[in-house]
């Protein structure tokens, strides 16, 4: 199954939380990150930023019940957000559109996507690259994890505002 480092600590913390409203903590025990003195530096860029990347473990995030047959586990950066979409057969996000340019990666499963008059079938493995404002929706036909990277990050959700798949069956 996918391993992705990307959310940690929140180990155990699962159901109905936000992951807005219990972030997870970023991984820095193992040896995940360590010293590496003068590795990874561009001086004329990295003595000018305060900035350090940070290593998060997804599969940690909190576990949002969207609907009875979604699950989601999300991050955001500064600009962008993944989410990690756990759906059963027959998972459905209805027809919407959003401002975010969406990148969706099915690593098991199958879904079938509609969009702007075509049927897009996707399988493990397969990449859909969604612009900005473009009608589309999702019905998986059979169990699915599916990553989605979205740009500019999702404010929406990070203001609360409910995923589409609430809306559901």
């Amino acid at each position: 199954m996918l391993k992705m480092v990307l959310a940690v600590a929140m180990v155990g913390i699962c159901c109905n939380a936000n992951a807005q409203d219990m972030p997870a903590s970023t991984v820095t025990s193992d040896g995940a990150v360590a010293d590496a003195p003068g590795q990874g530096i561009i001086p004329s860029v990295s003595m000018h930023t305060a900035a350090l990347p940070q290593l998060y473990d997804l599969d940690a995030q909190p576990k949002e019940q969207i609907s009875p047959l979604v699950q989601r586990q999300y991050l955001s950066g500064v600009q962008s957000t993944i989410v990690k979409w756990t759906v059963k057969k027959g998972g459905v996000f209805p027809l919407h559109h959003h401002a975010n340019e969406q990148i969706t990666w099915i690593t098991e499963g199958r879904c079938e996507v509609s969009s702007q008059g075509k049927r897009f079938i996707l399988t493990a493995g397969t990449v859909l690259v969604i612009p900005p404002n473009v009608p589309h929706e999702f019905h998986c036909t059979e169990d699915t994890i599916d990553i989605d990277f979205f740009a500019p990050a999702r404010q929406d959700w990070a203001d609360g505002a409910p995923s589409i798949a609430a809306g559901s069956k």
